[in-house]
């Protein structure tokens, strides 16, 4: 979900910073559960988001991918959980970014 600039984070929550300058629409801010932190999909991103901007930063949490790559792994993450819940299966999955994920230095 996109969230207002001004709304608080509720808890259990976190906002981060997608896209780009250079994007339509420039930088949106989205709210995600906490618990996507902890998604192998997700520590991609967050390994290159080190490396872009550092440990240091204030505000959200910026990342450096476009708002559609975002998206895209926001459904990917939240289909896998569907799936999970749905089938209680305890098989490995195999998490695989798709290729064509940018990782723009914003």
């Amino acid at each position: 979900m996109q969230e207002d600039k001004k709304m608080k984070v509720k808890k259990g929550w976190l906002a981060v910073r997608v896209g780009s300058e250079d994007e339509d629409g420039g930088f949106q801010r989205f709210v995600m559960p906490i618990s996507y932190l902890y998604h192998p999909l997700f520590n991609r991103i967050l390994e290159r988001a080190h490396e872009v901007y550092g440990y240091h930063t204030t505000g959200p949490l910026r990342l450096p991918c476009s708002v559609d790559d975002f998206l895209h792994l926001r459904w990917q993450i939240e289909k896998e959980a569907t799936n999970y819940h749905r089938h209680h299966h305890h098989n490995h999955h195999h998490h695989h970014l798709p290729s064509s994920l940018s990782f723009n230095s914003c």
